[in-house]
């Protein structure tokens, strides 16, 4: 099995727990503040993690109280970066109201750069899988990034993000003939395809990549269309805390997934399994355990 390649961030997430995000000038109590490791990418990477799929992770850990936060969790949890800079790292603050919605407010260090010497000692033509995702991609390093994944020899997996309209045209085009997997959720889909139907939205992004698009639907499941089949797989109903890393853990399975050369039924039936059990907990993190358990029950 060839490793995959993760690109992308780290964060200390800030995750605050309050009855409703409040109105300009008003005042709200929180219920709660908590510290967790996040971002993206390690959302992504963790599945992989979890399941002893080999990786490489490129996520830059920088300095400051945020930075020295993230590298204490990463050595816990055993998730290896070689990257270290001397830049301030960011943090996500993540509000959480009583629905379970998620709202984040980003402040951009260290974690969202990128340098090609980063990749200088790495055979990019080893790596079955490559991952990035939109947030990123709006950052002023964006060509770089693009650069690495158009020297890649592998299938290029891409997460647009919500904030894909802040990414310039001619970067996203540039990703778009690198032919990659989409994947993203309903508001993104109808987005980025500037349609309103699903099927139209799925066959619009198709014409775009000329490769499979996945989108996740919430509560409802996941869909996906490769350019002849659409394939609509429901979730099982859960109780939802917190919607913090659902999309990103849901990525992760589907490369874990396609790492086995699983059908791509059994892929977002799996994906829908592992998001399903994050939104049941505080915060982005999934226990190994639950992780591998999911796993065996599709592969």
């Amino acid at each position: 099995m060839k490793p995959c390649l993760i690109i992308g961030s780290t964060v200390c997430d800030v995750i605050i727990n309050l009855p409703a995000i409040p109105l300009s000038a008003q005042d709200t109590n929180i219920y709660s503040q908590t510290l967790q490791i996040g971002g993206c990418a390690y959302n992504v990477v963790s599945i992989l993690h979890h399941l002893s799929l080999p990786y490489t992770f490129l996520s830059p850990v920088g300095t400051g109280v945020y930075g020295e936060f993230v590298e204490r969790e990463l050595n816990k949890t055993g998730i290896t970066t070689m990257i270290r800079t001397d830049q301030e790292n960011g943090c996500c603050y993540c509000l959480v109201e009583d629905s379970g919605e998620r709202t984040f407010l980003s402040y951009h260090g260290a974690e969202y750069t990128f340098q090609k010497a980063w990749t200088d000692t790495l055979n990019l033509s080893a790596y079955g899988y490559i991952y990035a995702c939109g947030i990123e991609m709006e950052d002023k390093d964006a060509s770089l990034i693009v650069d690495c994944l158009a020297s890649c020899k592998g299938q290029v997996v891409f997460a647009p993000g919500p904030r894909y309209a802040h990414i310039s045209k001619e970067i996203m085009n540039r990703i778009y003939a690198l032919k990659p997997i989409l994947h993203m959720n309903e508001a993104e889909l109808f987005g980025l395809s500037e349609k309103t139907e699903l099927n139209e939205a799925l066959q619009k992004l198709y014409t775009y990549t000329q490769n499979i698009v996945i989108v996740t639907l919430g509560g409802k499941g996941s869909a996906s269309y490769d350019g002849y089949n659409f394939v609509y797989v429901p979730s099982k109903k859960v109780d939802v805390v917190d919607t913090i890393g659902a999309g990103d853990a849901h990525a992760g399975a589907v490369i874990a997934g396609l790492c086995v050369h699983a059908d791509i039924k059994d892929i977002l039936l799996f994906a829908n399994d592992i998001a399903g059990a994050v939104v049941t907990k505080k915060g982005a993190g999934l226990e190994p355990s639950s992780a591998i358990k999911i796993y065996h029950q599709y592969f």
